[in-house]
């Protein structure tokens, strides 16, 4: 739909069933973050909080909670959208069948954004940082946070906003070291178009202009998460989904104003300038800890009339950001495969936290002249993803020949693993990259952004018929006591607590003993775990915990393992330690006072 504004967004979900309010004062510390995890949990609708604690604006939030949500808010343009990337990667399409395409091209020309006078300032008042929603999410999180911010910057050297970056970084307003009303913190990593702005302006010794987006048409926002191809402006990206023209404008001082947001925060980053950020429940399920990074110098707080703050929870997956990564995946599904050859799929695993844990299918042909088919080509292509843009943080990717299974779904997590647990050789199909990075959020790896990987490439018929069951003859070591199948090839186990490297290569070498002689063929891997019942509990928990607590490099071990002529493998089963070591971050846990509190709001409410 061609909204014009959040509020019309908010009144055409109201009028289909899409959107419930909550009357009643509700605390921006935990309680609204509580409501919404409890709505989205229960896969409901949007929430319009009239009345917030502290501030004279309502929130809304879970705009996108559902994919079927997100489909209604553009059922007029999405096929459209879906066309326009899919011939941004294969323009020939076009010249073949222009005739099809032509209403589409239309479409990505009306969709230029479009600069209006500077006097439209008039339709924005001012405020101050601590005047906005102060809402946080999780006990232990530094501050009140913006979750939904579209963060607007320009490239120093090429001005102009089809030049600019619009993404989706976190934002601290309060908390920690920052000057109130006059200094907020910027989250973000420097391989973002932000940092390569930052970087450019930096090199100049001069302040890089921010521009910060609250609100507006649903467009803005998915535009900012939207993993475009190069070349397409997100701003132009914006303008298409949503059937309305980027209208923007620059105040006195020179910064970008989204016509149609309902805030914008201006302000500068000068060069090399930090200050402590976070912490911050985050994506991976976790706290994300107290770093240095950029600080903004706020300058003006603009919003419009009748202005509405959106937010979203972040958390454990699944959550809000969930969906909207099922919707970029329906808008960009086949570009990613167009860019890497034999790729036909891939998956960051959600349930996994996105980051730590890649699927992928591909075609593997080369020799087709040998009787035996080995893993070839797909390493090839592992090697291209893991150089991919965001996919590049991962640090598990599982890649499985599509010859082997053409009905093969990445989207399936147990199918996809049983797959690849039936075919691996585990002396010859994982592939290390040591001393790398991953992702800022991960704190597994041996320091911030610092990690490993493993590719996982698996090609050949079934090797092996998995475990559902344990052997009567099967045992452990004494204190290796508690042990639960938690797939078929997958047993996890409640291992004593993780003391240090010297006491794990103990605890090691003492199952490697005890097993090397066992035959456990249809057991291709361990977890080790604080809670075998939990990790087993359902397929989630069990990827979860696995690859979200675990660095390759250092927890992945082996019965019978050995190295040759530099590479690593083993002859009996893997061994992944995914225990909580000291220097992981705590995970998510919620306030149990206000989950009280919630409950009773919560037997009132209905939809």
């Amino acid at each position: 739909m061609g909204y014009k504004s959040l509020q019309d967004c908010i009144t055409d979900l109201e009028k289909n069933g899409h959107l419930i309010r909550i009357k009643e004062e509700v605390d921006p510390y935990l309680e609204m973050a509580a409501i919404h995890l409890r709505v989205f949990e229960q896969q409901g609708p949007a929430i319009l909080f009239e009345k917030v604690k502290g501030s004279k604006f309502p929130a809304v939030s879970n705009l996108f909670g559902t994919l079927h949500r997100s489909e209604f808010i553009f059922r007029d343009t999405l096929e459209k959208i879906k066309t326009l990337v899919e011939l941004k990667n294969d323009p020939v399409k076009a010249i073949k069948k222009p005739f099809q395409y032509a209403n589409v091209g239309l479409t990505a020309i009306s969709a230029l954004p479009k600069k209006i006078s500077s006097s439209n300032i008039r339709h924005f008042e001012k405020t101050t940082i601590d005047a906005l929603p102060q809402i946080v999410n999780w006990p232990m999180d530094g501050g009140p946070f913006v979750t939904m911010p579209q963060v607007y910057t320009e490239d120093i050297d090429k001005p102009g906003i089809m030049n600019a970056n619009l993404g989706m970084y976190r934002i601290q307003l309060n908390g920690n070291d920052y000057i109130t009303n006059q200094e907020i913190g910027l989250h973000y990593q420097l391989h973002r178009g932000i940092g390569v702005h930052q970087t450019k302006a930096n090199a100049k010794g001069q302040p890089l202009k921010v521009s910060i987006f609250v609100g507006g048409p649903p467009s803005h926002p998915v535009a900012a998460v939207m993993p475009l191809p190069e070349g397409l402006s997100e701003m132009t990206f914006a303008g298409a989904l949503g059937k309305r023209r980027f209208r923007y404008f620059y105040d006195a001082e020179g910064f970008c104003i989204s016509a149609d947001a309902d805030f914008v925060i201006t302000g500068t980053v000068a060069p090399h300038e930090n200050k402590p950020e976070g912490p911050f429940g985050d994506h991976l399920g976790y706290y994300s800890l107290k770093h240095p990074f950029p600080l903004m110098k706020v300058h003006n707080v603009y919003h419009k009339k009748n202005a509405i703050w959106s937010f979203t929870v972040v958390g454990r997956p699944p959550q809000e950001d969930t969906s909207f990564g099922a919707l970029i995946h329906e808008i960009t599904g086949s570009a990613l495969p167009n860019e890497i050859p034999g790729l036909h799929a891939v998956n960051a695993v959600d349930a996994a936290g996105v980051h730590p844990l890649l699927f992928a299918i591909g075609s593997e042909r080369y020799t087709p002249y040998l009787r035996e088919r080995k893993p070839q080509e797909i390493l090839t292509i592992a090697n291209h993803i893991l150089g991919k843009n965001q996919l590049s943080l991962a640090k598990y990717l599982f890649i499985a020949a599509k010859e082997d299974d053409p009905k093969l779904d990445i989207n399936n997590i147990e199918d996809f693993l049983k797959h690849i647990l039936e075919r691996i050789d585990l002396t010859r199909d994982l592939h290390f990259y040591t001393k790398t990075t991953i992702d800022t959020l991960d704190y597994s790896g041996s320091g911030l952004n610092s990690g490993s990987k493993v590719a996982v490439t698996v090609a050949g018929p079934v090797i092996r018929e998995l475990w559902r069951e344990l052997p009567s003859s099967f045992t452990l070591p004494d204190n290796f006591s508690n042990y639960k199948i938690a797939m078929p090839g997958v047993l996890a186990i409640t291992a004593p607590k993780y003391r240090d490297e010297l006491t794990t290569n103990q605890e090691i070498s003492q199952l490697n003993e005890h097993l090397k002689n066992a035959d456990l063929k249809g057991l291709p891997l361990i977890v080790l775990c604080d809670d075998a019942d939990f990790t087993a509990a359902n397929i989630n928990n069990l990827v979860w915990i696995t690859f979200t607590r675990s660095n390759p490099s250092h927890d992945i071990w082996g019965i019978n393992s050995f190295t040759e002529h530099k590479h690593w493998g083993c002859h009996g089963p893997v061994i992944i330690d995914a225990r909580i070591k000291p220097h992981h971050a705590p995970p998510l846990i919620k306030d149990p006072e206000v989950e009280r509190r919630v409950d009773a709001l919560m037997a009132n409410l209905k939809f």
